[in-house]
């Protein structure tokens, strides 16, 4: 079984052409990301237009380039599998289109694929790792605790009342002046800083409720910053450590409780594993606190390669994949409009973003 993978759902331009043969290990023949941070560097940010228009100059390309690294024709392609939500809705558009012009013209089967659905697969692209699992997916628009029971089968647990994490990360390296994307530098800059300086809050340590918040945070290094400025560049590297400490401290108390349910609703599950995905899993100061905290509570870390773990078309690829096998593929997917926004777990009530367009998370 092969196929193709397109994922447009931000500023990376992506193709992939995965292979599952029989019982053997699946393989990733091509992955081609093309990042758009040169674009948007200016602006601090993602633009939307910009992107867009970027996918539609760069994406047949793409595709040509992971069909010709992977050694596998369009004949040969099974399926094609593209993100279809959620994102920002002119590049799924792109994206998506693509893949429902190739699907047709090549006679192929198409599979619209929740982009999140993809990274909550990918540890079993990577680690080949059982349901269920329990999965902490932290990224610029998402942070959530999901428990994965199967393919399509998806329970959250807990998610931001407020701020997605990557967000959270972003806006700090913003008000401190640092480049865009913020999370890398804020990471790279907290190395020569201080993290015992700034007492900043644990947003919901210890509470019962089970989400994560990060407004108050962001707001708290705001304030921090106002007070001593101008700044010096140690000054930003200790607000920088003691914003991580922060994050680090609040993440190992949310987990930590979806850990203890884990336990509780899957006692018959003699490996439990925490699997960590989305852009922020790359920070090492967030993995050292997970990978203590699964140690002590007798869970495997999983954590896919970073190339896995921030936006590429392999875990779209993939995720068509475990669909295909599983019989859930959409047969109306030519049909499929896309989604800017669209739960991962449809059953939970939303806690932000509920609308016209429908919930966020």
């Amino acid at each position: 079984m092969r196929v193709l993978g397109i994922e447009t759902s931000c500023d990376e331009t992506a193709a992939s052409v995965v292979a599952l043969d029989g019982g053997a290990a699946p393989e990733i023949l091509s992955n081609i990301v093309l990042s758009q941070i040169e674009e948007h560097a200016a602006f601090g940010g993602v633009v939307p237009e910009i992107a867009a228009r970027a996918h539609v100059e760069a994406l047949d390309g793409i595709v040509e380039a992971a069909l010709a690294d992977s050694a596998v024709s369009l004949d040969e392609i099974d399926a094609i599998a593209a993100t279809a939500g959620p994102g920002l809705v002119g590049g799924l558009i792109v994206g998506l289109m693509t893949a429902k012009a190739i699907a047709a013209a090549a006679n192929k089967p198409l599979i619209a694929i929740n982009h999140l659905e993809g990274h909550a697969l990918t540890a079993r692209l990577t680690d080949g790792l059982d349901f269920p699992y329990l999965l902490l997916l932290v990224s610029g628009g998402h942070t959530q605790i999901v428990a994965v029971r199967g393919v399509g089968d998806y329970q959250r647990w807990a998610t931001t009342i407020d701020d997605a994490l990557g967000e959270a990360f972003d806006k700090t390296a913003k008000m401190l002046g640092l480049p865009y994307p913020g999370g890398p530098n804020v990471e790279k800059t907290a190395v020569s800083g201080d993290a015992g300086r700034f007492a900043f809050p644990r947003p919901m340590k210890g509470s019962a409720q089970p989400d994560f918040s990060f407004s108050g945070l962001k707001t708290a290094v705001r304030q921090a910053a106002s007070a001593i400025a101008p700044l010096s560049d140690q000054d930003v590297a200790d607000i920088c450590a003691s914003f991580q400490a922060a994050v680090a401290d609040a993440l190992g108390d949310r987990v930590g409780r979806g850990l203890a349910r884990f336990r509780r609703e899957f006692p018959g599950q003699a490996k439990p594993a925490l699997v960590v995905a989305g852009g922020v899993a790359a920070n090492r100061t967030i993995k050292a606190t997970l990978e203590a905290l699964c140690s002590e509570a007798g869970f495997a870390f999983v954590a896919p390669p970073q190339k896995l773990c921030t936006d590429n078309a392999a875990m779209i690829a993939w995720a068509g994949i475990e669909r295909l096998r599983a019989g859930i593929a959409d047969e109306n997917a030519a049909d499929f409009v896309p989604r800017s926004r669209w739960p991962l777990d449809s059953v939970s009530a939303p806690l932000v973003g509920s609308g016209r367009r429908g919930a966020k998370a």
